[in-house]
């Protein structure tokens, strides 16, 4: 008898395709687990009830709604990539898993999907290279109050550790790629960048070459299916404040990857110049691209020093490197002019957090 999976977030571009790969996974304990997708509205639902999966519209904001979803579908692993900004969503599922694991005596397993700007310097994070092996817990409960990825990053760690349900968090990079999901099939960065020049009929770039981490959506979806593929096995990884897994594949450098997007926007005629320019202030790149100013310098000019450790001993390995994002880098714009804006949920997310 295979075990029940819920994905959270299972409209959006990670969930989506976490739940399309998981359904196509060759693994055999994968392919035995009963998957069970969580979204936020009608549409979203009749939209994947085509996979032929139980599909539910779950408020995760009411515990009592989540509890008893847990407990009436016997779920024991939750992978959740829901709003990694609100805490509670978190601590709902979890304090759910605590329900299960008393009621079936079974072990749960909660993945939680955080984010790489809990790890950037301008959001408070010490400089200096980071390892996901390291005291990572300690550095984040020192700085919780700084930034809201960090809070909800130790209040998962401590409050699964209170209710015995052992917890793994998954930090991507820089995702790009098409998704699989059946929803929303873009990421945020590189489309709203897209987006943007084609709108502006320019490219523009931040006066600093900023060097962050990148992952392709197929390669992360891999490593959620590896952390799975590790339960199920009976030989779960490292969890808890131990738990952490940083989704990053290669470099990217924001000048190279816009110099590149320009001059493959300038063959399709989508722009005037196959040259890129300086943004003229951070109020000119938000309004232009759509966003908070507040988040402008966290989302596209902002670089970490993180090494991964925890994912190798896993066993993942990536598929996309830099040369290969680079030379797919029209992938990019072809998915926007396909899909158009993504059906994200982060934006809201974002001009929430600007108002509090």
């Amino acid at each position: 008898m295979g075990s029940n999976i819920l994905i959270t977030g299972a409209a959006g571009y990670i969930g989506g395709s976490i739940v399309a790969d998981f359904l196509a996974n060759n693994n055999n304990l994968i392919r035995k687990a009963h998957i069970v997708a969580a979204v936020r509205s009608e549409e979203q639902a009749k939209s994947l009830s085509k996979l032929g999966i139980t599909v539910l519209q779950l408020d995760l904001t009411d515990e009592n709604a989540v509890v008893e979803a847990l407990l009436r579908y016997n779920i024991c692993i939750v992978v959740h990539t829901a709003s990694s900004m609100n805490t509670s969503l978190a601590l709902h599922l979890i304090s759910a898993l605590g329900k299960q694991q008393e009621v079936s005596g079974k072990d749960t397993y909660f993945i939680h999907t955080s984010g790489l700007s809990a790890f950037y310097e301008n959001t408070g994070w010490p400089s200096g290279a980071t390892k996901d092996t390291g005291p990572v817990y300690d550095v984040e409960k020192q700085l919780a109050d700084s930034f809201p990825l960090r809070m909800t990053d130790v209040a998962v760690i401590e409050h699964a550790k209170a209710r015995g349900v052992s917890s793994f968090i998954v930090i991507p990079s820089t995702v790009y790629g098409k998704g699989t999901g059946e929803w929303n099939k873009l990421s945020v960065v590189i489309p709203v960048s897209v987006q943007a020049s084609i709108s502006g009929k320019t490219v523009h770039k931040f006066a600093e070459n900023t060097k962050v981490s990148g992952v392709h959506i197929s390669d992360l979806t891999a490593l959620y299916e590896r952390i799975v593929e590790k339960i199920l096995q009976k030989e779960a990884p490292p969890s808890g404040a131990e738990g952490y897994y940083f989704a990053l594949a290669h470099d990217i450098f924001w000048w190279e990857t816009l110099d590149r997007l320009a001059v493959a926007l300038k063959a399709r005629k989508l722009v005037a110049d196959s040259k890129t320019q300086i943004w003229p202030n951070d109020e000119a790149a938000a309004e232009s691209l759509g966003v908070p100013v507040q988040f402008v310098q966290v989302l596209w000019n902002s670089g970490e020093n993180i090494i991964s450790e925890n994912t190798p001993r896993l066993g993942w390995r990536p598929v996309w490197d830099k040369d290969r994002f680079l030379q797919n880098i029209d992938d990019e714009i072809q998915a926007v002019l396909d899909l158009g804006k993504a059906k994200s949920s982060l934006m809201d997310s974002l001009f929430e957090a600007a108002k509090g």
